[in-house]
């Protein structure tokens, strides 16, 4: 049963959204449930959170440790889909905002409100994540932004904390928007929105400088059906695996992204983007595919990875056409499991070994020494069926003057 005199808020802990709870309650009448969850994004504990929360007026403050959900339900989906948007970025903030809807759904529910509020723009992709999960999982809550429905900028927030003498520690303003979880760290605006501006090192906080490594790292990580259980022998949970690699990977300076991108409003829109771990993990998680896919199994899986990603990038992480594609992914990756072997160096991850005992590379096979069963007198009869409509076409095309011209020999 909802109550039209409460809504959930997304809270950050930040000047935003601490503001936002009593500018929405003096702006709306409501009273504010303030969200947080740990996704892996570092920075103060949710303790402290939940307390600010409170101070600055929400009526309930409903925290969650999230992290081990956001790997095992999110982080290893998109492992398993291989997910790069646009070929190159591993859907750092598209992966938590499904889940982030989920808990502010669930909070509505538990206290309930009737309206649910963010503090996304009008001009970027989570507030459509946000909106579109949450009616995907119950259409009758309502949703609002502060910043985009209620003309919430900066200079007015700034005043209104001084206004209200709300206990928030004004501290110098990033120039950057960012916003990070574990699986990675996501870098705008600022002198970034200026496309010939190049990334300045205090851009990056998840990766050192690729220019200047440390010796290399080799590294060998276990999965079982297509999820990482081991990293030098040593048993891992997800969520350790991808803070792990983070370490490793971040060290060598992999995972540093520079992208235009073609966000879902129809903005095309300069982005960084830091994700050593998940770089890390979906290049072995890719040539462990290699080894243990069927070769036309595995030319439909590149496609439906690709869809994926775009899907879950455009706000479709419950779609039944999501839904349906999950369930493919997931098929493929049953004897998905093995060893990968990789040295990490100067910002690139390159696998040097491969081991599994569901592979279908064969040795007697592929090898072209004593030993060879690949039986090479029936490629004669495989060519002269392969080839047959390609001679059968060329055959008429001569017929009818159109065939393939081949130029004389000249010789001087």
């Amino acid at each position: 049963m909802s109550d039209q005199n409460r809504l959930v808020l997304a809270y950050s802990g930040g000047l935003d959204t601490s503001v936002a709870i009593s500018y929405l309650k003096e702006r709306t009448g409501k009273d504010v449930v303030a969200v947080s969850l740990d996704v892996g994004q570092g920075g103060e504990s949710l303790e402290t959170i939940k307390q600010r929360a409170l101070d600055c007026g929400a009526v309930e403050a409903y925290v969650v440790d999230a992290r081990d959900e956001f790997a095992n339900e999110y982080c290893m989906k998109a492992l398993k889909a291989n997910a790069m948007y646009e070929g190159v970025y591993p859907l750092v903030s598209a992966i938590s905002r499904p889940l982030i809807s989920k808990h502010l759904v669930r909070a509505a529910h538990q206290f309930g409100a009737d309206t649910i509020s963010h503090g996304c723009t009008g001009k970027g992709n989570d507030q459509v994540r946000f909106e579109v999960s949450i009616a995907s999982i119950d259409p009758t809550l309502k949703a609002i932004s502060p910043i985009r429905d209620l003309s919430l900028t900066r200079d007015v927030e700034i005043a209104f904390a001084k206004e209200h003498k709300l206990p928030i520690v004004q501290t110098e303003k990033s120039p950057f928007s960012i916003d990070q979880n574990v699986w990675g760290r996501a870098i705008e605006t600022g002198f970034l929105e200026d496309p010939w501006n190049g990334p300045t090192k205090d851009c990056y906080s998840y990766t050192d400088d690729p220019a200047f490594p440390p010796v290399e790292d080799e590294v060998v990580i276990e999965f079982k059906q297509g999820v990482p259980v081991k990293i030098d022998g040593h048993d891992v949970t997800p969520l350790q695996a991808i803070e792990e690699m983070n370490r490793r990977a971040g060290a060598q300076g992999i995972g540093r992204i520079d992208l235009i991108e073609d966000r879902l409003v129809g903005i095309k829109s300069r982005e960084l983007y830091e994700a050593p771990g998940a770089v890390a993990l979906i290049t072995a998680h890719q040539e462990l595919e290699n080894c243990c896919l069927e070769r036309e199994q595995h030319r439909i899986k590149r496609d439906i990875d690709k869809r994926w990603a775009e899907l879950v990038y455009d706000a479709q992480w419950f779609s039944p056409a999501t839904q349906s594609l999950n369930a493919f992914i997931e098929d493929t990756q049953k004897y998905v499991s093995g060893e990968i072997r990789m040295i990490l160096h100067g910002g690139r991850a390159v696998v040097t070994g491969r081991r599994s005992d569901s592979s279908l590379y064969d040795y007697s096979l592929a090898t072209y020494d004593s030993g060879d069963s690949f039986d090479q007198k029936s490629s004669n009869g495989f060519i002269d069926i392969y080839g047959l409509p390609s001679r059968v076409a060329a055959a008429r095309d001569v017929k009818f003057g159109n065939g393939i011209e081949v130029p004389e020999n000249s010789v001087e």
